[in-house]
């Protein structure tokens, strides 16, 4: 092997991504929709659980931060970015989504603190949501 063919494959093994990072592009909103439509998706943060959310038709989601408590929502593409309001939250909340080997990647765009979320499961099972509380 040459020393030039050797730099080559060396460099596109170091500039190849990693098992579970995201690729450069963000998902544009029809590939976001295509993805996830009819899916409930669960996200991992650092090394833990963090959310999970069903993505409906017409571009509604249901949102849980797995406690059992569910919000009704809705996105959109704002930016080249996907963006969700939530009936107690009216504030947009963006994220750029990301096609990585181990599924979905989202970075939080709104603040200086960026959240990444990743993929942990997606299935076509909807979410368990509980009833209003109930009691005194």
């Amino acid at each position: 092997m040459t020393r030039i063919a050797a730099a080559l494959a060396l460099a596109t093994v170091l500039l190849a991504p990693l098992p579970g990072q995201a690729q450069d592009d963000a998902l544009s909103a029809a590939e976001f929709d295509a993805y996830t439509r009819g899916k409930t998706f669960h996200y991992g943060a650092g090394d833990g659980p963090y959310g999970a959310e069903e993505y409906l038709d017409d571009r509604r989601v249901i949102w849980s931060f797995l406690d059992g408590k569910c919000k009704k929502g809705r996105w959109f593409e704002q930016d080249d970015m996907i963006c969700f309001v939530y009936g107690d939250t009216p504030e947009p909340q963006c994220w750029s989504f990301f096609a990585g080997p181990g599924g979905l990647v989202a970075r939080y765009q709104n603040g200086p603190a960026q959240t990444t979320l990743y993929e942990l499961s997606q299935s076509r099972d909807p979410m368990l949501c509980l009833g209003p509380d109930v009691g005194v």
